[in-house]
């Protein structure tokens, strides 16, 4: 998923001076595309990715001027030329890379942890970044679509742009013409994480919560048995839910932001969780156990869109840890291809 959540996460928690790098444009093929970040401290450390490494230890080493300028600064890397005398030592990944990278003074900071803040309630923000070769602290603003807006501006910031970044909020980044702006902007989505909600606790859901929280997801896990739901046996879970799934499902606000696998097996709980989850508009469900059991399960019935059963991509796996492995890749695959999907539907 993306780094912005790590990123947010490391600023909330340490205070020492940084530099933000966020890839601006694109042109070619690149590891990574326009809105990829990364954050650079003073003492060396590094949280996020821009490249396979071509584009890194550069940027590291201009973090000294960056956080005395408090400036932004704008690198091109060509990485098309395999000529050994280009930039980077001719490592010809393709593509050329523009970066604008800048200082995070007091309001940036300040203005990335109310993002953070949106993120977190699951709302999406747009970045809409004016004249990225000048001076950040007075040209840029974070959109919703609720219209509330927050950064730097340059006088009023037009009604027509703002009506115009609403309207297209988790469309394709990168630079824009807008209303009342003569030159470019860049602009870009932050969507909140996944949220994956596990219902069961058993020894088989501590695998997959682990392995989608470093996959990127929220992880959420509910059981009945508070036994089993401990935190001794879900250290990567932000949230742990001791009920019954009637209780816990109800104490969910769902968006279609959420995704679910249901692995009590307790043949009388999942039948209620399935009654209870079809009446939500949710990106994911997933069904522990054979097509057998889940057609007795749904006694009848047939599943709902977006439901998967058996849960994870058919790799042959055995055991909880394979499974998890192949439920996490479902996961991914179903993430990756909304958003995909998304965007073409924008695009027409």
């Amino acid at each position: 998923m993306e780094d912005i959540h790590r990123i947010l996460e490391a600023l909330q928690q340490c205070r020492q001076r940084s530099v933000l790098a966020t890839i601006t444009r694109v042109e070619g093929s690149a590891y990574r595309k326009e809105g990829a970040s990364m954050l650079l401290f003073e003492n060396g450390t590094q949280v996020g990715v821009l490249s396979t490494g071509c584009l890194e230890a550069d940027i590291a080493a201009r973090v000294p001027e960056l956080l005395a300028a408090g400036v932004p600064h704008t690198f091109t890397f060509d990485l098309d030329a395999a000529d050994p005398l280009s930039w980077g030592e001719g490592p010809g990944c393709g593509g050329v890379i523009q970066v604008t990278a800048v200082a995070v003074g007091d309001s940036l900071r300040r203005h990335l942890l109310m993002l953070k803040d949106y993120l977190d309630d699951q709302t999406e923000v747009m970045l809409i970044l004016k004249n990225s070769a000048g001076p950040l602290g007075t040209g840029y603003n974070f959109v919703t679509s609720s219209r509330h807006r927050f950064g730097e501006w340059p006088g009023a910031f037009p009604e027509a742009l703002l009506d115009w970044a609403v309207a297209r909020i988790g469309w394709r980044s990168g630079m824009q013409i807008v209303p009342g702006e003569a030159e470019e902007v860049f602009v870009h989505t932050y969507f909140p994480k996944p949220r994956l909600t596990l219902f069961g606790a058993g020894p088989d859901a501590r695998p997959l919560a682990s392995f989608a929280a470093a996959a990127g997801f929220t992880v959420t896990v509910t059981d009945w048995r508070a036994a089993l739901c401990d935190r001794s046996f879900f250290q990567d879970a932000h949230t742990l839910l001791d009920g019954f799934p009637e209780e816990t499902a109800g104490r969910i606000r769902w968006t279609p932001n959420d995704y679910v696998v249901i692995m009590t097996h307790h043949f009388r709980r999942d039948q209620e969780l399935i009654r209870i989850l079809s009446s939500h508009n949710l990106a994911y469900v997933g069904i522990l156990g054979s097509k057998r059991r889940t057609q007795r399960l749904l006694d009848g019935g047939s599943l709902p869109e977006h439901w998967h059963a058996p849960v994870g991509l058919p790799i042959g796996a055995e055991g909880p840890e394979e499974i998890a492995f192949s439920i996490v890749a479902e996961l991914i695959q179903v993430y990756r291809t909304s958003r995909k999907r998304r965007l073409s539907y924008e695009a027409t």
